[in-house]
């Protein structure tokens, strides 16, 4: 089997399967790096429930991390555009994330 690289002539397909496509909502995320490495874990955090589980962990190199940086925020400037200025609610005081996570 041949591999040909990614040029214009020749760009890289991607698949996208139906689970993956229903995707998983997240209303946190939280990052940690090395120097290696950044870690985004995204959680999704219900009222009145003290303990929040991790959905989603993805794990970029620190030139992905700042390529996606750069996307989003270009990304956030054309939704702003386009609908206006996203504003931020205050920040809720969340306890529990100082407890040390426990995998499940």
């Amino acid at each position: 089997m041949e591999k040909k690289g990614n040029t214009k002539d020749n760009p890289i397909q991607i698949e996208l399967s139906g689970e993956v496509a229903e995707g998983v909502y997240s209303n946190l995320a939280l990052i940690t790096h090395s120097q290696s490495e950044f870690v985004v874990d995204f959680i999704r955090v219900m009222p009145g429930v003290d303990k929040a589980r991790v959905k989603s962990r993805v794990i970029l190199t620190p030139q992905h991390a700042k390529r996606l940086m750069r996307a989003l925020s270009d990304n956030i400037r054309k939704y702003e555009s386009m609908f206006g200025s996203i504003e931020e609610p205050e920040p809720v005081p969340m306890a529990f994330m100082n407890t040390p996570a426990t995998e499940a």
